[in-house]
């Protein structure tokens, strides 16, 4: 570490489900330093009963359990989240990730990190989760003390503690009544790019105001969790970005403008606590002097706004217009780049983090790896190696053999079971062992295709091919990060890109990633 301790870099910051990380990346875009925490490991005391707060010296803070937003809530975190009684609402204490930045940072300065260096912050937050500041955080956050950890003086900045992330499903009724008070759901889709989503914020918050009223009212700022991280870099209150906002149901997607009628339809003077959103390269200010002071930062370094981590991901795949990244995970996820979308009921639109007047469009197909997996077991012997020699030994097309594979009801379309058809177009109960792998796989792409002409992308814009990121999960044929895979029967993880990244959701725990 010593000997890269004083490259000049930028810092990328990621909130996730799990885990906050950091990167530092050089002038040439090479990471060359990282670090981070991992919540169910590394804090495993939220939210167990613990102690009163320690000296602030022992680095390490023991936090009371927090109290939710929602009744029942349970008393520990499992991969970053307490998942609650009724199977439907899911939450995080907002404190965890407080105390993990704390962590991380203090990580950084153990090992001799220069981060003086640092030109510029910026990173991504898990998407539609959201965080509730209470009335007077804003001065909390204007004065921090570098002598103390951010844990310790942020403890009393949040009126709801254990907030809603991206897993909750408990929003239904809220939905329905945003849907109707934009005129339906085709409508709410034209005009925010999606329609009404249980996980999305403006219903998350028309929920907590309907349930818990006071805290709703004692709250001055609402974020998302990319603009609460940036806020804590900030030592005031980050905007929201639009790349990120447009998943809330709020952000009208053309006019990058909050849409009263939504607004409205969620909570009262809910365009205040939102403040007015930003383009999502936009520099939001300089870094808060108690990470000078603390840390050593530059007083120059800026804080560009944080996006989502689907943003994100399209922005660190420096994907161009025409290009489509498909990410191959226990969900499939697609990410297209589009200039004139076409928001549907199915799949989502978002404003385009790299460039401002143009649009992300994303799917997402709950059918993945897991999928994958089964039919591997049944048709290859449980082994990639067979299943890749079965994929050779089919031609393109499958002799127009079709089969769509829904082994858990579909987010796109709503669907459940196994369908298969011969050339003839008659559904068949079985196909030989090699037209089933071909079939499975096929018929995946040819659905993420679909989909996607539906939001608007056509195939060989510019006259050219597109580029197609992928996933290897299917084919473990040697190529960029090959040396990770140890046999023809260890398939990387279904999150592993061509560039030899692997996400942070592994297919199975044997993963050779």
């Amino acid at each position: 570490m010593a000997e890269h301790a004083s490259r000049r870099c930028c810092l990328g910051w990621d909130f996730s489900t799990q885990q906050v990380k950091v990167v530092a990346v050089d002038a040439d875009l090479n990471v060359f330093y990282e670090e981070s925490v991992r919540f169910d490991r590394d804090l495993p005391e939220f939210g167990r009963s613990q102690a009163p707060p320690g000296p602030a010296s022992s680095g390490r803070l023991r936090l009371l359990p927090a109290q939710s937003a929602f009744s029942g809530s349970p008393r520990r975190t499992r991969g970053g989240v307490h998942i609650h009684k009724d199977g439907l609402t899911v939450t995080s204490p907002v404190l965890m990730w407080v105390q993990a930045l704390d962590i991380v940072l203090e990580k950084m300065k153990a090992s001799g990190f220069d981060f003086s260096q640092v030109l510029a912050v910026s990173g991504a937050g898990q998407q539609h989760g959201s965080v509730f500041w209470k009335a007077g955080a804003s001065q909390v956050l204007t004065s921090l003390s570098p002598d103390l950890p951010l844990g310790q003086q942020l403890q009393a900045c949040f009126s709801i503690t254990d907030c809603p992330v991206w897993m909750d499903s408990s929003t239904t009724a809220q939905c329905r009544r945003l849907e109707a008070a934009a005129g339906g759901a085709q409508a709410l889709s034209r005009l925010t790019g999606s329609r009404a989503y249980e996980r999305f914020t403006g219903n998350q918050i028309a929920k907590i105001y309907q349930q818990n009223p006071e805290a709703y009212s004692n709250t001055e700022r609402i974020s998302l969790v990319s603009s609460f991280a940036a806020s804590l870099f900030l030592g005031s209150y980050s905007p929201v970005d639009y790349s990120d906002g447009s998943g809330m149901n709020l952000l009208q997607i053309h006019d990058k403008v909050w849409s009263q009628v939504c607004l409205g339809a969620c909570a009262p003077r809910l365009e205040e606590k939102l403040g007015p959103p930003v383009p999502s390269c936009a520099a939001v200010g300089a870094i808060s002097s108690y990470y000078v002071w603390r840390y050593g930062f530059h007083p120059g370094c800026q804080v560009v706004a944080f996006t989502g981590d689907n943003p994100a991901s399209l922005a660190g795949m420096r994907l161009e217009e025409g290009d489509i990244a498909v990410s191959l995970g226990t969900s499939d996820t697609l990410f297209v780049w589009l200039r004139e979308p076409v928001p549907a009921l199915e799949g989502h639109v978002f404003c385009n983090p790299v460039d401002p007047q143009h649009f992300l469009a994303l799917l997402c197909f709950k059918n993945g790896s897991l999928t994958r997996e089964k039919v591997r077991d049944e048709s290859a012997s449980c082994s990639w190696g067979e299943f890749s020699r079965a994929l050779r030994s089919t031609q393109m097309g499958n002799g127009g053999n079709l089969g769509f594979y829904f082994d858990v009801m579909e987010i796109t379309p709503e669907a459940t079971g196994r369908h298969r058809f011969n050339a003839e177009g008659h559904e068949v109960s079985a196909f030989p062992r090699d037209v089933e792998v071909r079939a499975l796989v096929e018929g995946q792409f040819m659905a993420k295709r679909l989909h996607a002409e539906g939001l608007g992308y056509r195939v060989g814009l510019r006259g050219s091919p597109p580029k197609v990121c992928q996933a290897r999960a299917e084919n473990p044929v040697p190529g960029p990060g090959a040396s990770r895979v140890n046999s023809a029967d260890q398939a990387p993880c279904s999150s592993c890109l061509p560039t030899g990244g692997c996400g942070p959701v592994p297919s199975s725990p044997a993963c050779p990633c």
